[in-house]
C-alpha cells in the first residue's frame, strides 16, 4: 500500500499518485488501470475517493473510461493521420488534393440553405444573416478510421453568378475550384486553424473520447481582388490527426529605380 501524505483533498492526492505512475511508465498507454478495489487497497482510501480521482484524471484527458470495461490510459498522443493542406493542379488545369481524396463519405451529403453567423460572416466578409448555400459531409479515412466533418458555405451572390454552384453545392472541393475557374475566377486561398472543446454533436459524430479537443480548419477561397467566394470548414479530433502545410516564399514586387 502506498501512503498518501500530500497537501490537498484526498482524491487529488490519489489522482496525483496515479498520474505519477502513468508518467513514470508503470501503466503503459492503452493499458487497463487497476480496478477500483485494487486502487482502494493500494492507496488505502475509500471507493468514492478513488472514483473522484479517476474523474479528475478523466477530465485532464489522461485516462479514458470505457463503460463495462474499466479505465484505460490514453495513448501517447502521437497522431495516426497527417492531414496535408495543399492544392495542386494537373496540366489540364484540374485541381488535385494531396495524395488524392483519400476521404470516403460515410453518408449522403446534406444540402441546405442557411445564413452567416458572426464567425462565418467574418471569414466571408459579410454581415450576419446573409443567405448561404450549405453542404455538410461526414468523412472517414479508411486507413485509420479517423472521422472528419466537412462543411462548404457558398454565398447566394456567388452561386447566382455561377449557377452550377447553386444546383450542386455539394461537389467535392476540387470540383468546386474547377467550376469557379471555368467561370473566370483566378483563385487563391487562406486558411486558419484553431482548437476548441467539442460540442455534444461534434463529440458524438466524430466519436471522440473524453477531454479531446477538435481541430477546426477554416479555408477561404478568394477571387483575384481578394473577395471571398466560398468558405470550407473541416473539423477533426486532435487526438487522431495533425495538420501540415507546405510553405512557399512569396515574390516581392521589384522596386523601380528612381530617375
Amino acid at each position: 500500500m502506498s501512503e498518501i501524505q500530500r497537501p490537498g483533498a484526498l482524491y487529488q492526492q490519489v489522482a496525483a499518485a496515479i498520474r505519477e505512475a502513468i508518467l513514470a511508465g508503470e501503466f503503459a498507454p492503452d493499458s487497463l488501470l487497476p480496478s477500483e478495489a485494487q486502487l482502494m487497497a493500494r492507496y488505502g482510501v475509500s471507493r468514492p475517493t478513488v472514483r473522484n480521482a479517476i474523474a479528475a484524471l478523466r477530465a485532464e484527458g489522461l485516462i479514458d473510461v470505457r463503460h463495462g470495461k474499466g479505465s484505460f490510459v490514453r495513448s501517447s498522443g502521437q497522431p495516426v493521420l497527417t492531414v496535408e493542406r495543399r492544392i495542386s493542379r494537373t496540366p489540364d488545369g484540374k485541381f488535385v488534393m494531396p495524395n488524392g481524396d483519400v476521404w470516403q463519405e460515410i453518408e449522403e451529403p446534406s444540402t441546405y440553405r442557411t445564413h452567416t453567423t458572426k464567425d462565418t460572416g467574418r471569414h466571408l466578409q459579410l454581415g450576419e444573416e446573409e443567405a448561404l448555400f450549405g453542404c455538410d459531409r461526414l468523412l472517414i479515412d479508411p486507413g485509420t478510421g479517423t472521422r472528419a466533418m466537412h462543411r462548404t458555405l457558398i454565398p447566394f451572390a456567388v452561386a447566382e453568378a455561377v449557377p452550377l454552384l447553386s444546383k450542386e453545392p455539394c461537389k467535392p472541393p476540387a470540383a468546386i475550384y474547377w467550376v469557379l475557374t471555368q467561370a473566370g475566377h483566378k483563385l487563391s486561398w487562406t486558411e486558419t486553424v484553431r482548437a476548441h472543446m467539442p460540442l455534444p454533436d461534434e463529440r458524438t459524430t466524430l466519436q471522440l473520447p473524453d477531454a479531446t479537443p477538435v481541430l477546426h480548419l477554416s479555408r477561404v477561397t478568394h477571387d483575384t481582388d481578394d473577395r471571398p467566394l466560398i468558405l470550407e470548414e473541416l473539423r477533426i479530433g486532435a487526438d487522431h490527426a495533425e495538420v501540415t502545410f507546405r510553405i512557399t516564399v512569396d515574390k516581392q514586387p521589384t522596386r523601380r529605380a528612381r530617375a
